[in-house]
């Protein structure tokens, strides 16, 4: 779908879901990107697993980390060398795991050459940790007086920006439940590119309550990030910025409805496959793609069961046959491979993929194994919100217009609010969509109230903190604003729409 095709479908009074645009069983709004190399046989990589943060030092209240965020030449496809953005110059970042009530401190180092910004997807942090976009550790000598134009019509007061030099220290409370985060770049117009470069990484909390189940665990909870990318010839990623040095934003015309790879990554690695015991292990799967939905099916009839999503443990588990995840969303499930005989293997695939995309990954059966852990029939006491407690109602519409991405008619403005919620109070949020948007509120966690007029959908369970707004649908969420006073963001988790303005500001108050 290139953009000739977006401005028609933008300018009719009715729009058709047509291939690209993202139907309710489509891959989301994207356009495919080829690589130009050779693509290495599935399944033949052993899975990469993220080492685990370790802090610097530590006192009676905090936990404190320094990480570096630099380039670094590694071998993502067999024989070649890919140059990353990493956390520490890995791709994925470091896992950091941290506990509810004990505070966090992490000192971030840009040795890029262009700033940036680290959100905690999914965080309850203060508003001057939450990694705004135009909120921005700057690179040694990076001249912060420059223009920034913008990109997608957004209005761009230079007033709002802020730039630290060369570091920045994130503070995370950690006011929060146990729960399957994620940190990522989140810089004003260049969010797609700098994650499509390898700057994410996993954030675990864990708490008493989690702690305290009897749940797969250790080297058998496991972070899966999984995402789409494409390479060059020579094994550098392939993606269409209109400027490689990230200095003008933007993306080419075919591109602007998101951009899907052609290879399927998991912690990095192409089509990988892990070495597993016939047990039970825990998986945290995260959609790290830029557009690409995904719909997740075990291979031998095994299922997924459910026990937590965005904002941590469900009230009790959910089995799934299959799994749709859109970009930002997380689910916790436990597998059980204790029924597969030794010697075998799992697929892990993707039925919205076509050719090599609906493969994900394998899981190779090597032995049996001891298993303590079981899935309890409880797992958390999880408050119900209801529609009599929601103080105000408000609408977002997710819409192409004009060629521009937008919410409520204006892309966006980096002074405007475009709501006031009260601290402590729940909210009705109602999101419409044209297209696929995967909608992310910062700070405030959810629950899904109904989707299409009906209830909610068997995977819209628990807090969460990302919904998948669907073609012409109507999600309808309760908002908790609890945590923090101050100006946090609302926007389609695409990340090309959300670098092409489809963004907007909310104050807590």
């Amino acid at each position: 779908m290139n953009r000739r095709t977006l401005l028609a479908l933008a300018g009719g009074a009715s729009v058709a879901v047509v291939a690209g645009c993202g139907g309710p069983n489509e891959g989301g709004t994207g356009t495919m990107l080829e690589s130009r190399l050779p693509l290495p046989d599935a399944f033949k990589v052993p899975l990469l697993i993220p080492p685990v943060a370790k802090s610097v030092r530590r006192d009676d209240t905090t936990d404190y980390y320094e990480i570096t965020q630099r380039a670094a030449k590694v071998e993502i496809i067999p024989g070649t060398k890919t140059t990353i953005w990493g956390y520490d110059g890995i791709f994925p970042g470091p896992t950091f795991m941290g506990k509810a009530g004990r505070r966090m401190v992490v000192k971030v180092k840009n040795e890029l050459p262009v700033p940036t910004s680290t959100h905690l997807h999914g965080g309850v942090t203060p508003a001057g940790s939450d990694g705004f976009p135009t909120d921005l550790v700057a690179p040694k000598g990076y001249n912060v007086h420059a223009a920034h134009t913008g990109h997608g019509g957004m209005a761009m007061n230079m007033a709002d920006w802020k730039f630290h030099d060369q570091a920045k220290d994130y503070e995370y409370p950690m006011v929060q439940r146990a729960a399957t985060l994620w940190y990522h770049d989140h810089r004003m117009d260049f969010s797609a590119p700098q994650v499509w470069r390898g700057l994410a990484g996993a954030f675990l909390v864990t708490d008493a309550e989690e702690s305290a189940l009897p749940l797969p665990r250790k080297e058998r909870d496991i972070p899966l990030i999984i995402g789409d990318r494409s390479f060059e010839a020579d094994g550098e990623f392939r993606y269409p910025s209109l400027d490689s040095t990230l200095t003008k934003p933007g993306v080419t015309d075919e591109w602007m409805s998101g951009v899907f790879g052609d290879v399927i990554l998991v912690n990095g690695r192409p089509w990988p496959f892990l070495e597993v015991e016939a047990v039970r292990y825990r998986f945290r799967l995260v959609n790290g793609s830029n557009a690409r939905r995904y719909t997740l099916t075990l291979g031998g009839g095994l299922k997924f069961t459910q026990v937590g999503g965005d904002g941590g443990l469900l009230p009790v588990p959910v089995e799934h046959g299959e799994i749709t995840i859109a970009p930002g969303e997380r689910y916790d499930v436990v597998v059980d491979f204790s029924a597969v005989k030794p010697g075998s293997s799992v697929v892990l695939a993707n039925t919205l993929g076509e050719g090599r995309t609906r493969d994900v990954m394998k899981f190779v059966v090597t032995r049996a194994g001891q298993d303590d852990s079981r899935i309890p029939a409880v797992l958390s006491q999880v408050p119900k919100l209801t529609r009599e407690q929601a103080v105000a109602t408000r609408q977002f519409d997710f819409r192409l217009l004009g060629g521009k991405w937008t919410i409520n008619g204006k892309p966006y403005d980096t002074s405007a609010s475009l709501a006031s919620p009260k601290l402590g109070t729940v909210e009705l949020w109602r999101f419409t969509s044209d297209f696929h948007h995967p909608v992310h509120m910062h700070l405030a966690h959810f629950q899904v109230l109904s989707r299409g007029g009906r209830g909610p959908g068997p995977l819209d369970g628990g807090w969460k903190d990302t919904v998948d707004v669907r073609p012409y649908e109507v999600v309808e969420v309760l908002a908790k604003f609890d945590g923090f006073q101050g100006r946090y963001m609302l926007h389609c988790h695409n990340l090309e729409h959300e670098d092409m303005a489809m963004m907007a500001n909310f104050d807590v108050v």
